[in-house]
């Protein structure tokens, strides 16, 4: 009887997405911007991260962390995007329960990561313009790498305890998510169990970690601002601007962290928008903010463009 029970209990090999939308018409329309961000998102990473490799000059710590954020960004944007696109050419969109959980465990891999390195980015930002002349002192590259192995290190045990917290509770139907991806609040939703407890986990560690970093980083840009309200000239503008853009990438990707991770698992209607925001469009916004608007990055994407026309000549 026992062996029939847990059986019973996780007979859900499969879930059905419900996708971004049931119109035919609309599904296509959003497969093809959909399509138009994902490529832009990663041609113009790997572009970045080819650009600050091939450039000795941006061998800096704000680039090296540049790097790591926009190859992180063009894994979270491959997680999900890919998947939803093809699941628009079919009517009823599955996925396996191992391919769910594989997808939740890159998911907030990436995710956590990027929180992480953003808050990061906000410490180097604040050393570089607050202390300039212990910037290389205190940033150098053994502090940046010890950061760097760090911030992974904690994604990865952030990852690997929301994934277990998935795994370990029964499935025995129904298995709709209202989503076009798999995450931990609309999977446990669907849970044969009192989830109350995983659900305070997962408000307590990743709603935790979103509001803090997002303190902290709020903190880190407020005492920039204060240290340069006196110092108006051009590289104090140029400071502002930088710390104007990160604040930004900031505000949109720990806004939806917050939005999702920091109330109990409900599925509302604006979770659809919220998330297809943040798994393809501010992907795509991290190069436009930071580097196409940047002098020294536009500089070297001209310096490696000219470099490969004189090889095909």
């Amino acid at each position: 009887m026992e062996k029939a029970i847990l059986i019973n209990q996780t007979s859900v090999m499969s879930f059905r997405l419900t996708g971004l939308s049931t119109n035919p018409k609309v599904q296509m329309a959003i497969f093809f911007i959909f399509l138009i961000f994902y490529v832009l998102t990663l041609v113009g990473n790997i572009l970045i991260v080819i650009t600050i490799i091939q450039d000795h000059r941006l061998h800096t710590p704000m680039y090296f962390f540049l790097s790591n954020l926009s190859f992180i960004d063009v894994c979270h944007s491959t997680v999900t995007v890919p998947k939803m696109l093809s699941d628009t050419f079919t009517e009823e969109k599955l996925i396996s329960f191992n391919d769910c959980v594989v997808q939740i465990f890159f998911l907030h891999l990436f995710a956590c990561t990027e929180i992480f390195l953003l808050t990061v980015m906000a410490y180097d930002r604040y050393v570089a313009i607050c202390k300039p002349l212990r910037y290389m002192t205190i940033m150098n590259w053994k502090v940046c790498m010890v950061l760097g192995g760090a911030m992974w290190t904690a994604g990865t045990i952030h990852s690997i305890s929301f994934t277990s917290l998935t795994i370990k509770l029964p499935y025995c139907g129904p298995n709709e998510i209202d989503s076009f991806f798999c995450d931990v609040p609309q999977v446990i939703e669907l849970a044969c169990t009192d989830t109350r407890i995983t659900e305070i986990l997962v408000v307590s560690n990743s709603g935790m970690i979103s509001m803090v970093c997002f303190v902290i980083i709020v903190v880190s840009y407020a005492v920039i601002l204060v240290s340069l309200r006196q110092q108006i000239s051009d590289g104090k503008r140029k400071a502002l601007s930088t710390c104007a853009a990160h604040l930004t990438v900031v505000t949109l990707f720990l806004g939806h962290c917050i939005f999702i991770y920091s109330r109990p698992a409900i599925s509302l209607p604006e979770d659809k928008i919220v998330s297809a925001f943040f798994t393809a469009i501010t992907p795509l916004l991290n190069p436009i903010i930071y580097t196409f608007r940047n002098e020294d990055m536009k500089s070297a994407l001209k310096k490696l463009i000219r470099r490969n026309e004189g090889k095909e000549k």
